[in-house]
């Protein structure tokens, strides 16, 4: 086949450190210096810089046990801020798909990208525009891996990350053994733990074994899916691009509070809060709920205070979206599994059995049920101007001392205008 021809070529754009490059991005004094993100509740370090990776500060790893090491080499610290890593994830997304509309978002800092109307030669060209477009357009450094297949794309996209172009094609390489021979089977993806050890001890420890094993022991060994990473590793492509997203059938919204909550109002503020994101995200969507749950619980590794867990479902008399409605049915399981003497550590809901909210016109439906559509109409458009919770409901609260604790928060919300950094004139 000649290299001018367009065969099949997958781009993995994956963005570096993510949620510390969306915090660099408003505070440039941070941008040479080694930088932490913690999970909810400030737990565990979830996103680190280039530097902090060099300092040996582990990822998954809790807060507390890294806090020496953070202490002594001033490390910057910043508690988890998702609604801003939301809207930077979508801006780059965005970009990315001015090059092709075929892209399948595989994460908030992933996504594959169809470059196969490219020609050989200049796929990686492209893929230095594509890396120095989304980096001025929305200030994101990126790594990108190009291949014929997603598996391949992958091993590109982790070769890339070492290389200082940022971009590694497979594309046009004959012989990609030496190359697999260097990715560790752990490495591989779609490889977990478990599978790694089967591999391990079936002396398989790199991707050029996986490669070269046979197809009958593999399908006799493993499964299919492992039949499929062998064939992409051998540039036969076997998982296709997902680039249509499918409506979800449930949507939970759930948080550990930062502190115990005793205190029966202070969780009903909180389920409530959980209602009205949890209603706001579906509407979003143009979807409907037939049903709710509301659970909670305390602290498994708190027995001494006693332990206790409970969840109920209800089912709504119509499909609905109306927070109102939702919060009203919330509150009312609230009252019949909440047990006094229990210091709370979680609670969430779950609304299931969602359907597109334009094929819920009913005989039942009334002129107040418009009225209502149109004010929650009216609360989505203000808090996506003003910033969430602008307009709330008073079951939701005011003070939110349940609220998670995020003691290193940056505070920036693109949603909200006042929360902008300002340039002030000297």
């Amino acid at each position: 086949m000649s290299s001018t021809q367009y065969t099949k070529k997958i781009a993995l754009v994956d963005c570096n450190s993510f949620y510390v490059s969306c915090e660099r991005l408003f505070n440039p004094k941070i941008r040479k210096k080694p930088v932490v993100v913690l999970s909810n509740n400030d737990g565990c370090i979830i996103s680190r810089s280039t530097e902090a990776k060099a300092l040996g500060i582990k990822m998954g790893e809790p807060y507390f046990k890294g806090k020496d090491i953070i202490i002594k080499n001033n490390v910057q610290v910043f508690s988890s801020n998702y609604s801003l890593y939301g809207d930077i994830s979508r801006r780059v997304m965005r970009t990315l798909k001015r090059f092709n509309s075929d892209i399948e978002i595989y994460s908030i800092d992933e996504a594959f990208l169809d470059l196969s109307n490219f020609t050989d030669e200049e796929v990686e060209k492209v893929g230095k525009e594509i890396r120095a477009t989304v980096l001025q357009w929305t200030g994101i450094p990126t790594s990108i891996g190009i291949a014929k297949t997603k598996t391949l794309s992958k091993v590109a996209n982790h070769i890339a990350k070492k290389t200082q172009s940022g971009v590694t094609s497979l594309i046009g390489i004959e012989n990609i053994d030496p190359i697999l021979e260097k990715v560790e089977i752990s490495d591989i993806w779609g490889v977990g733990k478990q599978l790694t050890k089967f591999y391990q001890k079936n002396g398989i420890y790199n991707a050029k074994q996986l490669k070269n094993k046979s197809n009958t022991w593999i399908k006799k060994s493993s499964n299919v899916l492992s039949s499929r990473t062998a064939m992409e590793l051998r540039g036969i492509p076997c998982i296709d691009l997902e680039t249509t997203t499918s409506k979800r059938k449930s949507c939970v919204v759930s948080r550990s509070f930062g502190k115990r909550v005793e205190k029966f109002q202070e969780l009903r503020e909180a389920v409530a809060n959980y209602c009205l994101n949890a209603s706001e995200k579906i509407r979003s969507e143009s979807l409907v709920a037939k049903a709710i749950t509301v659970f909670v619980r305390t602290s498994p590794f708190q027995r001494q205070f006693g332990y206790y867990s409970n969840s109920k479902t209800v089912d709504f008399p119509i499909a609905t979206n109306n927070s109102i409605e939702t919060v009203k049915t919330a509150m009312s399981i609230l009252d019949s599994i909440f047990k006094n003497g229990y210091r709370y550590q979680k609670a969430g809901v779950m609304l299931t059995g969602l359907s597109n909210a334009d094929r819920k016109k009913n005989l039942f439906s009334s002129e107040k049920d418009e009225k209502i559509n149109s004010l929650m109409r009216s609360i989505d458009n203000t808090n996506y101007k003003y910033g969430r919770s602008t307009l709330s409901l008073a079951s939701a609260g005011v003070q939110k001392r349940w609220n998670m604790r995020r003691q290193y928060s940056s505070k920036i919300d693109t949603a909200d205008f006042y929360c902008l950094p300002t340039i002030r004139a000297t």
